[in-house]
């Protein structure tokens, strides 16, 4: 399933110098306290000079007005960067450009380009950006998300993209007009962070080419005639992947940015680093829209950048910059798996592909709406919204693959939207748990639903450990749109929700060899 995709920018939320500073200050000297009486006086020294600096960067955020929301301080009253800052902002490009350059080990092989923008500017770019064909991909998924109760029923996520954006945007690189796009209405210091961020990507650009790169993980799977083949699903991921990679690197120059001036870096401060990305990715009373939006928007939109980010250190770790940077464009990964355990990638772990049945066949009374890989990412936002957070890092790693295939039946275009989905796990109890979690999820996303009691199960077990029901054997349920069978045998999990009980039939013997 397709995660939100945003252009080569920056979100605004996590990116004031000052606010950096403060939680670099104050992670920086709990690590200190914890550290004990070893070279006491080096660290006092450097505990001094960062507390020196946040203090004045904070004195001077007393001056600054605070970055609310547009829904919250009209547009007239934001005050703009003088023209002199102005200048100083661009003379600064080419000396962070520098910086970028060398903590990443890609080459500088022209100017970058540099343009100062106006917030209607941004909002038109990003406007335009909506009519790209993944957006609209994107778009098109709208119901299969509202399907599986990711996000509500009467959700516009058009709209809410559009205000999230505008609201969150701090800055942008565009790799059509090779140009780092700065906002005129965003103070002075809290620009030069964007720009790490910013300029890494025009490094990007001009090593791959972004574009291009991108697109070579752009394969719309719901636009093909044909039916997909496992190696399909297994790719298609690939762009979200590609998405946490750029911007995992961008986003590890901008800690490295804020890092510096205290003499640290992301490869010697992990607690810093965690301590930073915890604050910087937590919204605030500023950032309305975020806050509001539902988990599967907040996660997706923060996946690149937290999971991307910290998927670039551990490389970085493994590797150093070579294998962080420049090694991992040429051979990038392609499923959020390799992401969100970068150990999968590194190891170069390869998963069976799943066989799939025949859609045509199989789905003959029926349109095709949608089809996608449904990925550890999904997966665990999926168990996140509906059993928490703890539970979804303890499950999430064991998943191994998963697909979807969403029709409407012909000549009914009223109907509610059919969907199978198919999801394999590491072992049956892993894969009898999340079964018992999308069970308990029916009850949230429809109206009625009410177990049909003949159907074959195992005897549930419930432990205070697991604190979820395992879902063992075949379970229906009637809701106000159809049938709903959830299938365990052995590793894998067969959903099928408002398809006729010919069709779901046909695919549970397929799908278990029957």
């Amino acid at each position: 399933m397709d995660i939100l995709r945003l252009p080569c920018c920056r979100l605004r939320k996590p990116l004031s110098a000052v606010f950096l500073l403060l939680v670099i200050g104050a992670v920086f000297a709990n690590a200190q306290d914890q550290a004990g009486q070893a070279a006491q006086q080096s660290q006092d020294e450097s505990q001094k000079q960062n507390q020196d600096q946040t203090q004045k960067l904070a004195d001077k955020d007393k001056s600054v007005p605070s970055q609310a929301s547009p829904t919250q301080v009209p547009e007239e009253k934001e005050v703009k960067i003088t023209p002199h800052e102005a200048e100083e902002l661009f003379h600064s490009v080419d000396e962070i450009l520098a910086f970028d350059s060398k903590q990443t080990g890609l080459p500088i092989k022209k100017q970058v380009k540099r343009r100062l923008t106006s917030r209607d500017e941004v909002v038109a770019y990003l406007t335009k950006h909506m009519k790209d064909e993944d957006v609209k991909r994107l778009q098109r998924s709208e119901l299969v998300l509202k399907k599986f109760g990711l996000l509500p029923r009467e959700f516009d996520m058009e709209k809410l993209l559009v205000d999230l954006l505008r609201e969150e945007v701090a800055g942008y690189y565009d790799p059509k007009t090779k140009t780092v796009n700065l906002l005129d209405w965003v103070p002075l210091e809290e620009q030069e962070p964007v720009l790490a961020h910013e300029l890494t990507h025009a490094l990007q650009d001009q090593t791959i080419g972004l574009d291009r790169w991108m697109k070579k993980g752009d394969k719309d799977l719901g636009e093909i005639k044909k039916d997909p083949t496992p190696e399909d699903i297994e790719n298609d991921e690939m762009d979200d992947a590609r998405e946490a990679v750029i911007e995992g690197q961008a986003q590890a120059m901008m800690f490295q940015y804020a890092l510096a001036p205290v003499g640290r870096s992301i490869a010697d401060s992990p607690d810093l680093v965690e301590g930073m990305e915890q604050e910087t990715l937590t919204g605030t009373p500023n950032t309305k829209v975020f806050n509001d939006a539902p988990i599967f928007m907040k996660e997706s939109l923060t996946f690149p950048y937290s999971y991307g980010m910290d998927f670039i250190v551990k490389l970085m770790a493994n590797g150093g910059k070579e294998k962080a940077f420049a090694a991992v464009l040429a051979n990038p990964p392609h499923t959020t798996r390799q992401i969100m355990q970068p150990e999968t990638y590194v190891s170069g772990e390869k998963i069976e592909p799943m066989r799939l049945p025949e859609f045509k066949r199989d789905f003959k009374d029926y349109i095709k709406f949608d089809i996608g890989a449904m990925g550890e990412f999904d997966v665990s936002v999926l168990i996140e919204q509906y059993a928490g957070k703890e539970l979804s890092k303890r499950l999430y790693p064991d998943w191994r693959g998963g697909y979807y295939y969403a029709a409407r039946p012909k000549n009914e275009a009223a109907a509610p939207l059919g969907l199978l989905y198919v999801s394999r796990w590491s072992s049956a109890e892993r894969a009898a748990e999340f079964a018992g979690i999308y069970a308990r999820s029916l009850g949230q996303r429809y109206k009625k639903a009410e177990e049909v009691r003949d159907s074959s199960h195992a005897s549930p077990d419930r432990t205070q450990e697991r604190k979820v029901e395992l879902l063992q054997g075949r379970h229906a349920w009637t809701t106000e749109e159809g049938v709903v069978v959830i299938e365990e045998q052995g590793d894998t999990v067969l959903v099928s929700e408002s398809l006729d009980s010919v069709t779901t039939e046909t695919l549970e013997k397929e799908v278990f060899g029957k």
